[in-house]
């Protein structure tokens, strides 16, 4: 796994990290933000990110029917990782996706997938902050009637959100302090 967290660390330094002004979702200001899709929504990130997270539910012995999060960070996330897990064949994982609020037409879902009555998924964020977004697909998750057996994210800023997430087993792929150092949030 060393040499693919490696260069998945490289690409998200090289083409997600980025310095200014920045309101988060959170609320807060900042003058550092991760554009994780800058990485993800590549072939060679994609295919990265989707490899080091089934690295790592392989090395915590995380198993589950479906991994998912909230929209739109997880959506350049969860995809590569079912199909991944799908060509590598031993348990493939479905992908889901959190709506921010039910749909107003056609099924009405506010999960979107082909998930199990009862599934036991993994939530997936590409940054997690305070949580937040977190907690919304944790919630509508648990509301759908599935288990939540772990959640991991592509980048903890280091700023709250693990400690509000700590009911579940949680990885991040990368903390803040493991990209690069900063006095200032």
């Amino acid at each position: 796994m060393g040499d693919h967290k490696a260069r998945l660390k490289d690409l998200l330094k090289e083409h997600s990290l980025m310095f200014g002004e920045f309101v988060l979702a959170s609320g807060q200001k900042s003058n550092f933000y991760f554009d994780s899709k800058k990485t993800t929504l590549r072939p060679d990130g994609a295919w990265l990110t989707a490899r080091v997270i089934l690295d790592t539910l392989k090395e915590h012995g995380i198993r589950a029917d479906a991994i998912g999060g909230m929209t739109l960070g997880a959506d350049p996330i969860v995809c590569p990782v079912a199909a991944l897990s799908h060509q590598e064949g031993e348990e493939p994982l479905r992908a889901f996706i959190v709506r921010k609020e039910s749909k107003g037409h056609g099924t009405g879902r506010q999960i979107e997938g082909d998930l199990e009555p009862e599934s036991k998924v993994i939530v997936v964020d590409d940054v997690v902050t305070s949580g937040g977004s977190t907690l919304k697909a944790i919630d509508a998750v648990l509301e759908a009637g599935h288990e939540v057996v772990a959640v991991l994210c592509l980048v903890d800023r280091e700023q709250g959100g693990t400690e509000k997430l700590s009911r579940w087993p949680f990885y991040p792929l990368y903390r803040r302090s493991d990209i690069f150092e900063t006095v200032d949030s």
